[in-house]
C-alpha cells in the first residue's frame, strides 16, 4: 500500500465523518475499507436514544461492503474529530479480524497524522471462528 492509497482512504474516512449521527456523543468517526479489487466503501458512526443500538463507522463500512458482494479487503483507515488517534472498538476489531484477518488499520488524527497496525496487532489471541 503506497502513501497515495493512505492519503486517499483517510480524506474519504474524514469526509464520511461529516455525516455522522452523533447527537448523544457528539462524536463524529468516519471510515474508508478498501477491498481487494480496488473498491472503496465509507461508513459514519449512526447513534440513537437506544445507546446499545449505535452503529461504528468501521461496521457500517463493512456491511455497506459485504452487502455489495465484497468480500476480501486490504485496509481500513478510521478517522475522529480531534488529534488522537481512534481504533476500532473491540466488536469492530473482532469483526473486522473475522473477514479481513490480514487487514491494515489505518487511524488518522484530524491533521491527517497517521499510524498503522495490522488488525492482529490490535486484538492478540482474536477468537478464530471456524467457517464450514
Amino acid at each position: 500500500m503506497d502513501d497515495k492509497q493512505i492519503k486517499l482512504l483517510i480524506d474519504k474516512a474524514m469526509a464520511a465523518s461529516q455525516n455522522a449521527i452523533c447527537d448523544f456523543s457528539n462524536f463524529r468517526v468516519g471510515a474508508a475499507i478498501l477491498s481487494k479489487d480496488g473498491s472503496v466503501f465509507t461508513g459514519c458512526n449512526i447513534e440513537n436514544s437506544s445507546l446499545t443500538m449505535v452503529i461504528c463507522a468501521e461496521r457500517v463500512a463493512l456491511y455497506k461492503a459485504l452487502s455489495e458482494g465484497c468480500k476480501e479487503f486490504t485496509a481500513i483507515a478510521i478517522a475522529a474529530e480531534g488529534h488522537d488517534f481512534c481504533p476500532p472498538c473491540g466488536s469492530c476489531r473482532q469483526l473486522l479480524f473475522e473477514f479481513a484477518p490480514d487487514l491494515k488499520v489505518i487511524m488518522a488524527d484530524s491533521k491527517k497524522n497517521y499510524t498503522i497496525k495490522k488488525i492482529e496487532e490490535l486484538l492478540p489471541m482474536a477468537f478464530k471462528f471456524q467457517k464450514k
